[in-house]
């Protein structure tokens, strides 16, 4: 079947884009220890913001909005985070503590519900833990696009986002991208230039929301999922994870599991930027001045506890590293090709990537950016 040059863009993401729900095996709250450790990296820069922040004007309540926070484990981390950083500041300055207001943002079919019951727990570990010492947390939530403004202006003090930023508002006109789902070698030059576009359009898009919502001197840090310029895939020889599953759907294709036209009209709905695009951005728009940006790597196989890594054989790793990345995919892999061949196509990345790593460990590239509203 011949395919149009520019594939049909029927994937409408802010319909399917979540993170498996629930608490089953391949939910997203049982497979994200490796955003955790994300966000534990990312944890000195944030702490050393909030600080600053807070220390400048010591405001009696700072409102505070996590975008993109998902559900489990992970979702009261940052939130923890900037308490105990404004609780240290607090006892040695020997000063009141604020009340703390927050906002967990996320698009509408995001699993609130797990998080509504996980409160009483944060509540009573806050308790436990604070003394009773700490001001009220009041803790809500806000299902929308966060490339849109939500907020009344000047109603911010902090945002926060981790590891959502490198997903699109839309999926963008890619030029056909034949045998691969992603930027790869073989791709040709304007699929790269499609890709950076809308991620250019779309971290522009939520600067300009959030400088409206923040308050004049207000705070965000991003960590954002990236690309390694002196480790790029596009150019070198070392795949990314994404060119595995390109890989699986191909020997499906051609056993006729799945169509080639449907493969050759799906790329991934996000873009992992270099740190100087992530730069370029944010200075062009002009709203936020850079007080801090740094990259770091993790492995692929930090999804699993640091325990028992050394002890697994190739074929565990790659299940673990399987079933997270199905927590994160399913739900648009699903939409495009079918859940019948979710269960083959994991089943047959969990081999290949284990295989894989049993000579080579891959790593994701992230950056971590501190800013505040000029």
């Amino acid at each position: 079947m011949e395919v149009e040059k520019y594939p049909v863009r029927d994937l409408q993401l802010h319909q399917v884009l979540h993170m498996n729900g629930g608490d089953g095996d391949n939910s997203y709250s049982n497979n994200s220890l490796l955003q955790k450790k994300v966000m534990l990296k990312a944890k000195p820069i944030l702490q050393e913001t909030i600080v600053q922040l807070y220390s400048k004007s010591f405001p009696e309540c700072i409102t505070m909005a996590d975008m993109g926070c998902s559900s489990g484990p992970n979702t009261f981390l940052p939130i923890w985070e900037v308490i105990e950083a404004i609780d240290e500041t607090c006892r040695k300055l020997n000063r009141k503590p604020p009340i703390l207001q927050v906002f967990l943002n996320d698009l509408p079919r995001n699993d609130f519900n797990s998080i509504f019951r996980s409160l009483p727990g944060f509540h009573k570990k806050l308790e436990e833990e604070m003394g009773g010492k700490f001001g009220p947390c009041f803790i809500g939530a806000m299902p929308e696009n966060f490339y849109g403004r939500f907020f009344p202006a000047r109603s911010l003090h902090f945002v926060h986002s981790s590891y959502s930023l490198h997903w699109f508002s839309e999926v963008p006109r890619i030029p056909l991208n034949k045998g691969n789902i992603y930027l790869a070698k073989t791709s040709p030059p304007g699929v790269h230039k499609a890709y950076l576009n809308q991620f250019e359009k779309d971290f522009t898009a939520f600067l300009r929301s959030r400088s409206e919502e923040m308050i004049p001197g207000g705070c965000m840090v991003l960590t954002i999922y990236g690309r390694d310029e002196n480790n790029d895939s596009s150019v070198k020889h070392s795949p990314t994870i994404w060119e595995f599953f390109g890989m699986m759907l191909n020997d499906m294709v051609l056993e006729g599991l799945i169509e080639e036209s449907k493969l050759d009209s799906f790329n991934i709905p996000f873009y992992g930027a270099l740190a100087e695009e992530v730069r370029d951005v944010i200075q062009a728009e002009g709203s936020f001045t850079i007080k801090r940006l740094e990259s770091f790597h993790v492995s692929w196989d930090a999804s699993i506890d640091d325990r028992y890594r050394d002890t697994m054989d190739k074929y565990t790793k790659g299940k673990f590293v399987a079933k997270r990345m199905r927590a994160i995919m399913e739900s648009i892999l699903a939409r495009h090709f079918g859940d019948e061949i979710v269960d083959v196509l994991f089943q047959r990345f969990s081999i290949k990537i284990g295989e894989y790593m049993e000579t080579v460990n891959g790593e994701y590239n992230n950056h971590v950016v501190s800013m505040a509203k000029a």
